[in-house]
């Protein structure tokens, strides 16, 4: 079952199935492949307040030079409240913050990122894309690459997910975020249906560790739900199985193996 593609303003798609709302939970609770220290999203392993509070000696250097010395003191403060915004997931707010702030400071890599951030989990893709492009083109990183694809993604862009997914793989900037990418891309695959290239892009150099972190969990999943969309319950019901005995509180994976015996 193919993920239904974007409406014509690039917004949620309310026909979604349930079974892509579960991958995409997966991705959204792997959010340190989304969080980067460079910004002040929060990071899992931080306290939302302690990560909000602290806006970055280069983010403030940023604002100096976009608004000048005088008037970056109130910017950094919307930053930052818009930052708490986001990680109390009250996105309307964060994004009214957000739009102000860009339009005032567009030179800012740390507003557009966490714009971009915030629309991509409104589900707004087109308008998340433009800021994540933005953000891209400001500071030449591919750290948020993953999320720009799946905006890519869910509006039906698959050249633009390509192309990013081939910069990402030369950029190899972490394990994480090389995995965030495969997941996307085997995802976008499985939209055009083509579950078996879906499930070859997974499988490549694949195992899964005795001790797996997160990102190991994430791509799992993501397999264990092709092999199954692919009638290859076998191999389904052992992968589940396994995310199960390793990570049995990970996402459904206990759900998932219980349905399928």
């Amino acid at each position: 079952m193919a993920r239904a593609r974007a409406d014509r303003d690039g917004e949620a798609d309310p026909r979604w199935t349930d079974e892509w709302v579960r991958v995409d939970e997966v991705r959204d609770e792997a959010s340190s492949a989304v969080a980067r220290g460079r910004h002040p999203e929060p990071s899992p392993s931080r306290g939302a307040e302690s990560a909000v509070g602290d806006i970055e000696a280069e983010v403030r250097a940023e604002l100096d030079r976009a608004v000048g010395a005088k008037r970056a003191p109130r910017l950094e403060q919307r930053l930052r409240d818009a930052s708490r915004a986001f990680a109390a997931e009250r996105y309307t707010d964060a994004a009214r913050i957000l739009s102000k702030l860009v339009s005032e400071a567009p030179g800012v890599a740390a507003a557009r990122e966490l714009y971009g951030l915030t629309l991509y989990r409104q589900g707004k893709w087109r308008a998340a894309a433009a800021q994540l492009e933005a953000f891209r083109m400001l500071t030449g990183s591919t750290e948020q690459h993953p999320v720009l694809a799946d905006c890519y993604r869910a509006l039906g862009r698959d050249a633009q997910v390509d192309a990013l997914w081939d910069e990402l793989r030369q950029a190899s900037p972490s394990a994480e975020l090389v995995v965030e990418g495969r997941i996307v891309v085997a995802g976008m695959r499985a939209d055009r249906g083509d579950l078996q290239g879906g499930i070859r892009l997974l499988e490549q150099g694949w195992r899964l560790p005795k001790h797996p972190q997160e990102h190991h969990l994430r791509r799992g999943y993501a397999l264990a739900d092709l092999y199954e969309r692919a009638g290859d319950l076998s191999r389904a019901r052992e992968l589940f199985g396994r995310l199960a005995r390793l990570a049995p509180d990970f996402a459904d994976v206990a759900a998932r193996s219980r349905s399928l015996g």
